[in-house]
């Protein structure tokens, strides 16, 4: 059984997205945010503290965007996966890190300096030089939308579930409401896919 432990609209919202893309069946262990604060003894089952964590066997995984990847090569459908002889390779894994790396890192520096840290500890001049940091580096995005519908290829694959979920979090934390144009219509179409609306559901169970 493949496990995904969860915060709701967390970064693990990328591999419970990817599963239902997938088609698999997983258990999904639903916890409240941020994890090692409010339930330290998930401590025992990962010593980051953080989220994600997967289980595939003997298999333990916390990056959302290399669990992403993986189940894409290991589970298919095929074409959520990009091979290395295809010419699109370098720009699913591109784009791939760029979802994590470069748009989801900086809004988790918001989150903490806006939510995260008690109140004395908060720094709304850090936070908003991270948001402006966040949306300073979606013109990428923006340049590749102009050439094609998808963040690395003709088709959606892994590397649009790391990349919509940046966006995805962008929203929920209230970095912006919108998006300039393209990215806008993408974003669009990325939440009506059947797979998306059934992960947005699968994490309004109760946490454990």
């Amino acid at each position: 059984m493949l496990t995904l432990y969860h915060c709701s609209n967390a970064r693990s919202f990328r591999p419970l997205w990817m599963l239902e893309e997938c088609g698999l069946t997983y258990d999904l262990k639903l916890l409240p945010f941020p994890p090692r604060w409010q339930k330290p003894e998930y401590l025992q089952e990962n010593p980051l503290g953080t989220i994600p964590l997967f289980i595939d066997g003997e298999t333990r995984m916390t990056e959302s965007a290399g669990i992403c990847e993986y189940l894409a090569a290991k589970y298919g459908p095929a074409e959520l996966n990009v091979l290395p002889d295809d010419p699109a390779y370098g720009a699913y894994l591109n784009a791939l890190h760029y979802g994590e790396a470069t748009l989801t890192f900086p809004q988790a520096v918001y989150l903490r300096y806006t939510v995260v840290e008690r109140e004395p500890r908060r720094l709304p001049q850090a936070a908003e030089d991270y948001k402006k940091f966040f949306l300073g580096r979606l013109p990428l995005l923006e340049s590749i939308l102009e050439t094609r519908d998808y963040a690395a290829t003709d088709r959606f694959t892994a590397a649009d579930v790391s990349v919509a979920y940046a966006l995805l979090l962008a929203t929920s934390i209230g970095i912006t409401e919108t998006f300039p144009g393209k990215i806008q219509n993408y974003w669009e179409r990325m939440k009506e896919r059947p797979a998306f609306l059934r992960a947005k559901a699968a994490q309004r169970q109760p946490t454990e």
